[in-house]
């Protein structure tokens, strides 16, 4: 099979996607909390078109000679199976359904790439339904409105958005660059340009002395956007990055498990969106998870109960 570049991250509902590598590393790469800091002080390399279509070329390959084998060997049944057992983890029930372009902030590239890449990834896998990245709220508000809206028409479904808290100090406090109203107003440029907005919310981040503000800002902020998703994470604590350099100085103490759903139910108490809550994460303790607004009562009787 021939050999390609896939990105490192990717967001949980994006483990059976198309994974193209458009970009290496982080376009800011400063945040406390992220690990990137602590192993990769590398900084942001934005790939040529030409390579990355060299990429999608070879994995369009791979698919084809997985296929082809098993229809030699009369196991399209259990394509799935056989594509998955060979790292061909995008094939599923026979067609590649979604992709993921990577790195960490791939919309960071120039508009115009951005789109060949689009329309190149369509082409060759013209059954592809969806196709997202990871996007900054800094990065979304250097695109003009028509560069989003032509970036959607090209292809782009979805971007993942890491909000992280709402909370001004705390988004100081963690060194994310950028402010409660910036991420409000990117969020409403992603929703107005007709792409589908997902926003990651870490729980825990407020810690024991500003959780509650975590939550209620955090909820303030996506009630202003009303994102199509708001996914929740909870915090983990990296040796060697700055917020572990807090914790240390005794600058950040963190909340215990009961704290965090605690910090969680005031948080989806004070949403009012039209959002699907996801907990996707194997770093979340309870997965809550339901459409708002009509879940909110079964998600908080359900924190509720295990919180006696």
């Amino acid at each position: 099979m021939m050999s390609f570049e896939t990105p490192p991250f990717r967001p949980p509902s994006e483990a059976r996607s198309l994974l193209v590598r458009a970009t290496r590393n982080c376009s800011w790469n400063r945040c406390a909390f992220c690990y990137g800091v602590h192993w990769n002080r590398n900084k942001l390399e934005i790939r040529s078109v030409t390579d990355i279509k060299q990429d999608i070329l070879a994995m369009q390959s791979c698919t084809k000679e997985i296929m082809e084998w098993a229809e030699e060997k009369h196991c399209t049944d259990r394509i799935e199976q056989v594509a998955a057992a060979n790292g061909i983890w995008w094939l599923t029930r026979g067609n590649v359904k979604n992709a993921f372009i990577g790195d960490l902030d791939a919309l960071i590239m120039k508009t115009g790439d951005m789109v060949d890449v689009l329309i190149f990834i369509r082409e060759n896998f013209p059954t592809i339904e969806r196709i997202t990245c990871y996007a900054r709220a800094k990065t979304i508000l250097i695109k003009t409105p028509e560069e989003l809206e032509k970036l959607h028409q090209a292809g782009l479904s979805r971007l993942h958005v890491g909000l992280e808290t709402g909370d001004e100090k705390l988004l100081k406090f963690i060194n994310k660059g950028v402010t409660p109203e910036e991420i409000i107003e990117a969020g409403i440029r992603v929703k107005n340009a007709g792409i589908t907005l997902s926003e990651f919310v870490i729980l825990g981040l407020g810690g024991q002395e500003r959780w509650r503000e975590h939550a209620k800002a955090t909820a303030s902020v996506l009630n202003r956007i009303d994102p199509d998703f708001i996914r929740v994470r909870t915090l983990g604590i990296v040796p060697g990055t700055p917020l572990h350099e807090a914790v240390v100085r005794g600058d950040f103490k963190e909340l215990s498990e009961k704290g965090i759903l605690e910090e969680e139910r005031l948080f989806i108490e004070k949403l009012n969106v039209n959002s699907e809550f996801v907990s996707d994460h194997m770093s979340n303790y309870l997965p809550v998870n339901g459409q708002l607004p009509g879940a909110k009562q079964a998600m908080l009787n359900r924190l509720d109960n295990e919180l006696l």
